[in-house]
């Protein structure tokens, strides 16, 4: 792109000698306590919401703030390249919207919205099999942006084949493997309202609309939607998948997959030895394992063990720029970033997801400029010291 990304910041004073002050807060953190006033319980609920008493979510942010990050001074920091080398693709920086499922639950517009504004600034969308659009839709909206399709494995294959095949169709390049779900979590929030958008039928749209789902059905899904619920219920998740079952997802994609939710790095080797190209580390949020080890601490020892044969990614607690530039300094090749685009979509659309996007990379930019960086490759371990807890 031309310029930086951080002529955001610069953009944003500009626009203030006009009296026009940014719609939401460039301060990303502040984001989920806006949508906790603004929406309903029920959806707020499941976004913000995590596994037991919260702890893993709280584990993953005091991770990456116990991390310091120390400035080097002097170095030529005024030409600045974001762009990475992911999975044999260049991205105009180390970032992918993260998949999150059911967004018309935040705004009506839903992942069409999401992904349009992750389009408009290169940056990868990737598409939850939970969506609450079809895959087809999502990628008639994007035109011919980078787009990643994230599949929650189901105990039927010709499900599963059929997906990956519409996927394909539709030009998502890589497929994500979500690992960590294959039962949902005690998570008391949800709970406590008894909300569950799969079971009206929301976040189901990829099954409704395909031949494979629609075959196991007795009656069209529009002639009795309870059933149809109820099928994707009984096939949504398998927790009798084993390490052997990679083969056929393999067999049956031939870009590259990535296995989201590897937190130990014997778990990142057997993904290596199974032919595959990447791993997340990532604990879904916070949101399937109460007391689970933070994604940052677990992080280090995925990439040391397999940084060389695998890309390795993360999720779970980014939040800021700062964010972002330790995770690359504790071994990530880039980041996917989840709750903070959700809350953009909930409170302004396309345009909340865009504000979002723009800051947390122009934060990131002006953070490694001002650490002396011009670019990702230089960022390493040497970056960053280790706090008191």
């Amino acid at each position: 792109m031309a310029g930086h990304w951080a002529d955001f910041h610069d953009e944003i004073y500009l626009n203030g000698m006009n009296g026009t002050v940014p719609r939401l807060p460039t301060d990303l953190t502040r984001l989920e306590e806006l949508t906790e006033q603004r929406l309903g319980p029920g959806p707020v609920g499941y976004v913000a919401g995590s596994a037991g008493d919260g702890s893993t979510a709280r584990a993953n942010r005091a991770a990456l703030d116990r991390r310091r990050i120390v400035p080097r001074m002097l170095r030529d920091v005024h030409e600045r390249d974001l762009s990475v080398e992911v999975l044999g693709r260049t991205l105009p920086a180390p970032l992918a919207l993260a998949p999150v499922g059911v967004l018309s639950i935040m705004h009506p517009e839903a992942e069409r919205a999401a992904a349009r504004a992750a389009a408009a600034r290169g940056v990868p969308y990737i598409l939850s099999s939970a969506s609450s659009t079809p895959l087809e839709q999502v990628a008639e909206a994007m035109g011919d942006a980078e787009r990643w399709f994230q599949l929650y494995w189901p105990k039927d294959p010709e499900v599963a084949r059929s997906f990956l095949a519409r996927a394909k169709a539709s030009g998502y390049s890589v497929l994500v493997v979500t690992l960590d779900t294959p039962l949902l979590s005690w998570r008391p929030r949800d709970l406590d309202q008894a909300y569950l958008p799969f079971l009206r039928g929301v976040g189901t749209a990829n099954y409704f609309t395909d031949p494979a789902f629609r075959a196991g059905l007795a009656k069209p899904v529009e002639e009795d939607p309870n059933a149809a619920v109820l099928h994707f219920v009984g096939m949504f998740a398998d927790p009798g998948k084993t390490w052997p079952d990679l083969a056929l997802l393999r067999e049956l994609w031939d870009g590259p997959i990535v296995l989201k939710g590897i937190l130990h790095p014997d778990d990142a080797r057997l993904a290596a030895d199974a032919g595959m190209d990447g791993v997340v580390v990532s604990n879904h949020g916070g949101r399937q394992v109460a007391g689970a080890v933070a994604a940052a601490d677990a992080l280090p020892r995925v990439a040391q063990a397999v940084g060389d044969r695998l890309t390795v990614l993360f999720d779970s607690g980014i939040r800021t720029g700062a964010d972002v530039f330790k995770a690359l300094a504790l071994g990530a090749r880039a980041v996917l970033l989840g709750r903070p685009y959700v809350y953009g979509l909930g409170l302004d659309g396309q345009a909340g997801v865009d504000h979002v996007i723009r800051c947390l990379l122009a934060e990131f930019d002006l953070t490694l400029a001002l650490s002396g960086h011009a670019g990702p490759a230089t960022v390493g371990s040497s970056d960053l010291v280790e706090g008191p807890a």
